[in-house]
């Protein structure tokens, strides 16, 4: 955003859209908010339809423009600018289960890059539960060993102020080790588990944050099985898929109705395609087709979501009814918050400058 003032419009801070007032940008930092009256010199106008908003955050990118970051992590650059374009400020590239040395070169491209658009990295696996791998490839799903400890406590030091984000199996991986990611910074999400209601919890309690794409690749409750889906309901983060295929609507809706607002924020589960009108892929040796909405394998398994972050927002609206301030707050400011991050995905003095302007007409504020 260029240096100057931006006035009228809504502006949405702290997840509600305000009117009457200007932001002041320097140096791509908000230095200033105030009213109207008060902005001087460079000013640009917002009409009544114009949102001024923070830039969104996707916590879950696996590629883009035609490159996976399992198969090119050097490549960042490429997947940056696809979901750049599609109107994403930032993300965190995800590295899918794979081999070993994938993470240290998946590493070292988050810790080369020089912009600020890569928040960090996000280790989906493989520390997960071989019963729900999802479109993960079982060979290198395995449990976590403490040399596995060491070396994402050193990776969380190494990359701060980034962030180290793990998906992980509660059930598949000690207490001590929770523990010590935890103290080490490591944010920690529950996912592709087989994990009881009472391990959630107790994976909570030691220092996880929330749910790697809830209701995806674990069990749904049952009677007298809630598992995590209830968990994620009473405490933590919860990503969510809105792509109209991943999760149903109305457990969509419920997770927003039993939530406290606040605690979901968007992901696009985004794959290779993302930013490109390629029909197909491979994944790990697998073709993965590109179909009505779907990314699917030979099996029927979903491959990630033929979705960007900005599409995420307008299902949210759309489809799901939320408001357009609310849907937009759970693509910026609540995974900041997931991300413990008080300079993104808000409007707020001290904060980025990467904000964006939207023309919303008639919309559900």
């Amino acid at each position: 955003m260029p240096p100057g003032w931006i006035a009228g419009g809504n502006i949405l801070i702290e997840g509600k859209p305000q009117t009457g007032l200007a932001v002041q940008i320097k140096n791509n930092i908000i230095s200033a908010i105030a009213p109207i009256s008060q902005a001087t010199g460079e000013v640009r106008h917002l009409r009544p339809d114009q949102w001024l908003l923070p830039g969104l955050i996707d916590v879950q990118v696996n590629g883009g423009g035609g490159v996976l970051f399992n198969d090119a992590p050097e490549q960042l650059a490429v997947i940056v600018a696809a979901h750049a374009a599609l109107g994403v400020a930032s993300i965190l590239p995800t590295l899918i289960t794979d081999a070993s040395d994938l993470m240290l070169r998946a590493a070292s491209a988050v810790l080369n890059w020089r912009g600020d658009q890569v928040l960090g990295l996000h280790m989906e696996g493989p520390f997960i539960s071989p019963a729900r791998p999802g479109i993960h490839n079982p060979r290198f799903i395995r449990p976590m060993r403490p040399d596995d400890v060491a070396v994402m406590c050193g990776l969380a030091q190494r990359l701060a102020p980034r962030k180290l984000l793990v998906t992980l199996a509660p059930e598949e991986v000690p207490d001590d080790h929770l523990a010590a990611l935890a103290a080490a910074g490591v944010i920690m999400a529950i996912g592709h588990t087989t994990a009881s209601h009472e391990r959630c919890l107790q994976a909570l309690a030691l220092g996880v944050r929330g749910f790697t794409h809830l209701w995806n690749a674990m069990p749904g409750p049952t009677a007298r099985a809630p598992g995590p889906v209830v968990a994620a309901l009473s405490q933590g983060y919860s990503g969510l898929i809105v792509d109209r295929v991943h999760v149903h609507r109305a457990n969509l809706q419920l997770t927003l109705a039993a939530q406290p607002p606040g605690r979901q924020f968007l992901v696009s589960d985004a794959m290779s395609v993302a930013g490109t009108d390629q029909s197909e892929f491979m994944l790990q040796g697998q073709r993965i087709r590109r179909r009505e909405g779907r990314l699917i394998g030979d099996d029927g398994t979903l491959a990630g979501a033929d979705l960007d972050l900005r599409g995420a927002v307008q299902n949210a609206v759309d489809w799901l009814g939320l408001p357009f301030a609310r849907a937009w707050s759970m693509g910026s400011e609540v995974p900041a918050q997931f991300l413990g991050l008080r300079d993104r995905g808000r409007i707020g003095i001290g904060c980025c400058g990467d904000l964006v302007v939207v023309e919303r007409s008639n919309s559900k504020q």
